[in-house]
């Protein structure tokens, strides 16, 4: 999230694309309504179904699932074609003026460099030009030039006109021009305007080139790093930001370090290949931030391993655990199933076993009868729980999931009870990125514990099995710094410290070697403290200032607004920096002035930066550096040559496609998307599953948790599983409201009610009719049986994104028929 959800009250156009704010974060879509209060900002929302974002939007439009990148297209289509885009900004602030090289082409739907074979492209075909005398990177102000980015750009949108945003999408044409001219209409220095997106983005086989459109589109406009305006990722779990940053995923570290591969045995050798190289080719220089690795390397070890990481042994980076290929949770699923790795040729058995903290794979992975079989062979399951999910239970799954008979299973399960969110101390990092300290309700019930002291108890007892038993690699263990005040059961605020960062010896100031601007045993301020010499840790550079000498800043909570922007500095901590609007440099012109004074990001006064936490050196002048510090040009990226799907985003259909792509028949999915193939793995076609399905989730529902409340006040609200008919369709199937239905897919089938109604509708595309269907996630077989549910993931494939390995929950085939005979 560029912005923060306070900041969408200064927008002029609010346009909701991939998400139901309304619905699925209501507390903080009353910033939208805010902003439409008082700005009379309009909101625009476009989605499959018409919404309750909808419902109190100025313009609705409808899309069938899957296509948003053609529609995003068009947009910057109409934008570039009817001159509706901030010229001057683009000209400053992207990479726009970049001349690419001569081996970038894009083909009938294939962009160069693809290898067929191994169904992944080479990104050095995509890389930008080089003078051949200075080995400088060649810019053309002018935006002429045929092979710089904007001429590329703008060549690649041509295909989708209206026509054909409407031939893909199956949004009337009409209806597409009108949102068009609303979005468009912030691409000046006068408006501002917002994206706000969820899951309805992520969760397709192109869902960060989803994104990346967005993002090209607001650079286009020029809405990037001004109140107002952004990129706003809306998480539907308060802390799912905080997981993200503190390297929840396989391939990160905490700050979005890459997590080391096996093949790079040195720090230095993983220094060297870690962060960009800095391109000070253009007019204006990066500041390349990442130059700074080092630094947040260094002390992270020093985090991890304390007194035992020094300069003589690499600050112990070889005891680090290393990759070796994909780790992501469906590969690792995978590897379960089938009982053997996907690294070292599948010549390595599968995982024996797996703890599960806080997650329910069998609800939230796809094909949920492929995570059922998956789970039978392991040897051991540790579940960390509140309460007993469908996870837990895997060997209970009722018979259409296809598992194992219970007495075949020779899987030994342990619960370990687990205090809930409201019973433990701690931060939650919000969608904004806001670090806020929370304090407990209550104390958890029985035997339940914090995670931190699950946590530590297992690895206390694994450490002193490596004390007492010896095995490979004990020191990667016993190296461990666990120096808290109470080792089995951390305090969260001395962990949090450590993550914020400390001086382990005295910090000279640079200039002036004879000042100490902290003392050892000193809390660091922030990250620009921070040393590669060994001599400070901290546990996250980016949360870096959180918890400073003068105190646990996660805590305040004071509402002080004096720029009148909702940016609130002084309400609890905000990554990086407590800055509260991202990339804000490119919210001023190339003089430092804003461009909307009224909605000033950052203003140079002759001496430095001030508004908001300036993202830029706050003394360096105007056209010292670029904008987007983090990035090696120093400008924000129009096209991106570091995707493994394409520099430009492309409408490819899903893995499981209604028609042939309108565009490139030949290549109609996306060539470089993830599947599997196990005989559990299987994908339908057209002709047997006809109709379209998306999934979404519902406010009254807390995800599949709702099931297990011993009152059950909120099933009552919606106390059943359902699917959402069209009325038209259900017309013609002789489906009536509340009748059960039968929907399957190539992995199974799910029966219940339908419920008929008139926010789905047909669309014409690829000169056929295509219907869509919706059901929620909600239910399952474990919890409350009065409200037990099937899995919507009985439906859904394992067909993946091929940057993040996201699954494509949201668009997939199924058939639609009566139940009839014991399935009623």
């Amino acid at each position: 999230m560029t912005n923060g959800w306070t900041d969408i009250k200064n927008a002029d156009v609010v346009f909701v694309m991939g998400g139901n704010p309304a619905e699925n974060h209501p507390c903080g879509f009353k910033w939208a309504i805010e902003a439409k209060k008082n700005r009379n900002a309009k909101i625009v929302a476009v989605d499959p179904r018409f919404t309750r974002t909808a419902a109190v939007a100025d313009l609705y439009a409808p899309l069938r699932a899957g296509t948003d990148i053609a529609f995003l297209n068009g947009i910057m289509r109409y934008a570039i074609e009817k001159k509706r885009f901030h010229e001057d900004y683009v000209k400053l602030h992207t990479n726009a003026p970049y001349v690419i090289a001569e081996k970038y082409q894009f083909t009938d739907g294939l962009f160069s460099g693809f290898d067929q074979a191994k169904g992944e492209y080479d990104k050095n075909a995509w890389q930008y030009e080089a003078d051949p005398k200075t080995k400088a990177y060649m810019v053309d102000e002018t935006l002429e030039n045929p092979r710089c980015v904007f001429q590329l750009l703008k060549k690649h949108v041509d295909r989708y006109t209206p026509e054909m945003v409407e031939q893909i999408c199956g949004t009337p044409k009409e209806q597409f021009l009108k949102v068009a001219e609303i979005v468009t209409s912030t691409g000046n220095a006068q408006k501002a305007g917002t994206i706000l997106y969820a899951l309805g983005w992520t969760q397709h086989s192109t869902g960060v080139q989803i994104i990346r459109a967005a993002a090209m589109l607001q650079l286009l406009l020029g809405n990037v790093g001004r109140p107002g305006g952004g990129v706003n990722a809306l998480r539907g779990h308060s802390n799912i930001q905080g997981a993200t940053d503190m390297g929840g995923t396989f391939e990160i570290l905490p700050g979005y370090l890459k997590t080391p591969s096996g093949a790079v045995q040195t720090l230095a050798e993983y220094l060297e290949k870690g962060p960009p190289t800095t391109l000070n080719k253009q007019a204006w220089a990066s500041m390349n931030y990442w130059q700074n690795y080092p630094k947040f390397m260094v002390s992270l070890l020093k985090a991890y391993y304390g007194r035992t990481a020094t300069k003589e042994n690499d600050y112990n980076y070889s005891l680090m655990p290393k990759v070796d290929g994909n780790y992501s949770w469906m590969y690792l699923f995978d590897d379960m199933y089938r009982g053997s790795s996907t690294r070292a040729g599948g010549k390595e058995p599968g995982p024996e076993g797996l703890v599960s903290f806080g997650m329910n794979p069998v609800g939230t992975g796809p094909n949920s009868p492929k995570m059922v079989a998956a789970l039978s062979k392991l040897k051991w399951l540790v579940m960390v729980e509140n309460f007993e999910n469908e996870t837990a239970i895997f060997w209970k799954a009722p018979k259409e999931y296809g598992g194992a008979d219970p007495k075949d299973i020779q899987t030994t399960v342990y619960q370990l009870p687990a205090a809930n969110f409201a019973e433990k101390d701690g931060c939650f990092t919000n969608s904004s990125r806001w670090i806020q300290w929370k304090w407990k309700a209550i104390d958890p019930p029985g035997e339940a514990k914090s995670d931190q002291e699950v946590l530590a108890r297992i690895f206390l007892a694994v450490r002193d099995l490596y004390r007492k038993e010896g095995g490979a690699l004990p020191e990667a263990a016993l190296s461990i710094d666990w120096s808290y005040t109470n080792p089995y059961a951390p305090d969260l605020a001395e962990v949090l410290k450590e993550i914020n960062g400390k001086a382990l010896d005295d910090i000279k100031d640079p200039k002036d070697p004879t000042k100490i601007i902290k003392k050892k045993g000193d809390q660091l301020d922030g990250f620009a403290q921070l040393q590669d010499d060994g001599s400070t840790l901290c546990g996250n550079w980016l949360h870096s200032g959180c918890y400073p000498s003068a105190g646990n800043l996660t805590q305040r909570r004071n509402n002080a607004d004096p720029m009148g922007l909702g940016m609130f500095h002084e309400w609890a901590f905000s990554w990086p920096a407590n800055r509260r609007v991202m990339y804000n440099r490119a919210s001023a012109d190339k003089d430092g002035k804003p461009w909307d004074p009224a909605r000033p990001g950052i203003v140079w006064n002759g001496e430095k930066w001030v508004g908001d936490v300036p993202d830029i050196k706050p003394d360096s002048p105007p056209g010292q550096f670029g904008a987007f510090i983090m990035l090696p040009e120093g400008v924000g990226r129009l096209y991106s040559p570091v995707l493994n799907d394409g520099p430009f985003p492309e409408h490819y259909e899903a893995i499981e496609a209604p028609i042939d792509n309108p565009l490139h028949a030949k290549v109609t999915s996306n060539p470089v998307a993830k599947k599997f193939s196990t005989d559990k793995d299987k994908y339908g076609g057209r002709d047997q599953f006809p109709v379209v399905c998306t999934t979404y989730r519902l406010t009254e529902h807390f995800h599949y948790w709702t099931k297990h409340q011993v009152n059950g006040r909120l099933n009552e609200v919606q106390p059943g599983f359902f699917f959402e008919v069209p009325e038209e369709f259900a017309k013609e199937k002789g489906i009536s409201n509340g009748s059960k239905i039968k929907v399957t897919s190539a992995r199974g089938s799910v029966v219940g009610p339908a419920i008929v109604t008139k926010r789905l509708v047909a669309y014409t595309v690829g000169g056929k009719k295509v219907w869509q269907i919706g059901l929620p996630i909600h239910w399952g077989y474990a919890g409350d049986k009065r409200h037990a549910g099937p899995l919507a993931n009985m439906l859904t494939p394992s067909a993946m994104d091929p940057n993040t390995w996201t699954p494509e929950f949201k668009t997939f085939l199924v058939q639609v028929e009566k139940a009839t005979g014991e399935n009623v």
